[in-house]
């Protein structure tokens, strides 16, 4: 049994939703400025295969040579099933991009358009505003990148590129694969910040940590918590070694504090707390380590105000009212009125 298994809690396989599929489907979120041609769109935006780029199209292309060493197709040879053999012996490619979208970059490999998330590229900053992100992504265009293919599906027409791969020597990376168990807990960096989960860097391989992974509290968004660079310790849900994925989890190295909150927090009970977000609906309070409650803006103050930030602000210490706790949807309902706001008001 393992170490987390042993604490309550199931390492189950992540499901492909969870990964990559929802890996480019939510970066396509990104926003872009123009409407994009069914033949831009690769098949792990939307799950519709790409028109495949014709051969006259190719030969307007800047050469995307192989970098050791370079391999000639005939007629007869399916380039799925030499996509397949680079990826298994872990080969490194010289492509050039030629077009971009919100997702990430494009690049032609023997007569099939390649993607390369944003995610996957090396240093690409973060962006909260979308013009900035898809203004950045255009400078690429036309750059030749060190790639490695990470996943070939012919099914799909999906053939992906990822220029993190690509500082990994030959080899290494399945041996550090091979080496990553599940159950067990390991220091990673985060490389990367999506909408959906965090990218963490295992020493050579790279992991994610779905935004539902990080905390046992409401996470809008992983930047809430985690920031590229940052060095966290992570607990490894499930590893997919034909398939390269490595599911990691952050919340799962403590216990769930919402599995206990219903015999520790009851109605009418005072309790102490920080001011956390605040919405136009009302203000999160955190009462402990990954556990907030919710006061809905009718139970802020009394009387009338325009927005919670007129009441409370983030970083406040206050005492609330217990109103009702709901563990298994993970909610508490709190209420400043008639509550001193003051912690020296106690419990």
């Amino acid at each position: 049994m393992s170490e987390v298994e042993g604490r309550g809690f199931q390492a189950e396989p992540a499901a492909d939703d969870d990964y990559w599929f929802a890996l480019f489907k939510t970066e396509d979120s990104a926003g872009t400025d123009r409407d994009l041609t069914q033949d831009e769109i690769p098949s792990t935006f939307d799950l519709t295969p790409p028109t495949q780029v014709l051969r006259e199209d190719i030969s307007q292309l800047p050469d995307a040579p192989l970098s050791e060493p370079p391999t000639e197709l005939s007629s007869s040879d399916d380039p799925w099933e030499m996509a397949q053999t680079i990826m298994d012996a872990d080969q490194l490619l010289e492509l050039r991009v030629f077009d971009h979208n919100k997702g990430g970059l494009l690049v032609i490999w023997n007569g099939i358009q390649g993607f390369v998330p944003a995610s996957q590229l090396v240093d690409f900053p973060q962006f909260h505003v979308p013009r900035e992100r898809i203004q950045t992504l255009a400078e690429w265009q036309g750059r030749t990148l060190p790639l490695k293919i990470i996943e070939v599906n012919k099914a799909n027409n999906r053939l992906i590129f990822s220029e993190r791969a690509s500082l990994v020597a030959a080899g290494q990376r399945e041996d550090l694969l091979n080496g990553v168990k599940q159950g067990e807990q390991l220091q990673g960096t985060v490389t990367n910040l999506t909408e959906f989960g965090a990218f963490v860097d295992l020493g050579g391989v790279e992991g994610l940590v779905h935004i539902s992974e990080i905390s046992w509290s409401r996470v809008t968004h992983p930047s809430a918590l985690l920031h590229q660079g940052q060095p966290v310790r992570v607990v490894v849900l499930n590893v997919d070694r034909s398939a390269g994925r490595v599911a990691l989890s952050i919340k799962r190295l403590n216990a769930d504090p919402w599995r206990t909150a219903e015999s520790r927090y009851r109605p009418g009970q005072l309790v102490q707390g920080v001011v956390g977000n605040i919405t136009t609906y009302g203000a999160f309070i955190i009462l402990e380590e990954e556990l907030e409650g919710l006061v809905h803006i009718s139970e802020l103050a009394e009387g009338h105000f325009m927005h919670p930030r007129d009441v409370v602000r983030s970083g406040d210490r206050v005492v609330a009212r217990v109103l009702s706790v709901d563990a298994g949807h993970k909610r508490i309902a709190l209420s400043l009125r008639g509550v001193s706001t003051s912690p020296g008001s106690g419990q």
